[in-house]
């Protein structure tokens, strides 16, 4: 599996984890913006997807997005409970607790 710093630019991670520091302030529309996925492909995407998924169960659950922003950067905070429950509400469309690649919402996640 690659690292996600083998095709983000170091550049748009860091100025993206500057803009969420603060608790209280990740917002993925915002954050994904900032590290440029949404101008990537869709395969790109899937890798971004899979650099998440800890476990490389195929889903991303709630546990590990509350430490997304560590798979950009070993310094990311954590998300707090609320940033990490609102993430996966906004993309956890079927209400299973977790977001799968393949399904409806799994990459669009990233880049809506």
């Amino acid at each position: 599996m690659a690292a996600l710093k083998d095709f983000l630019k170091a550049d748009d991670i860091q100025k993206a984890l500057d803009a969420v520091k603060a608790e209280g302030s990740f917002d993925h529309k915002k954050f994904f913006a900032l590290v440029g996925l949404k101008a990537m492909t869709p395969d790109n995407v899937k890798k971004v997807f899979q650099a998440i998924d800890a476990d490389q169960s195929g889903f991303i659950e709630e546990e590990e997005l509350k430490f997304v922003l560590k798979s950009f950067a070993e310094d990311g905070r954590d998300l707090t409970d609320a940033e990490t429950k609102a993430f996966l509400n906004a993309a956890d469309k079927d209400g299973d607790g977790k977001i799968g690649i393949d399904g409806e919402r799994g990459g669009r996640m990233i880049t809506e």
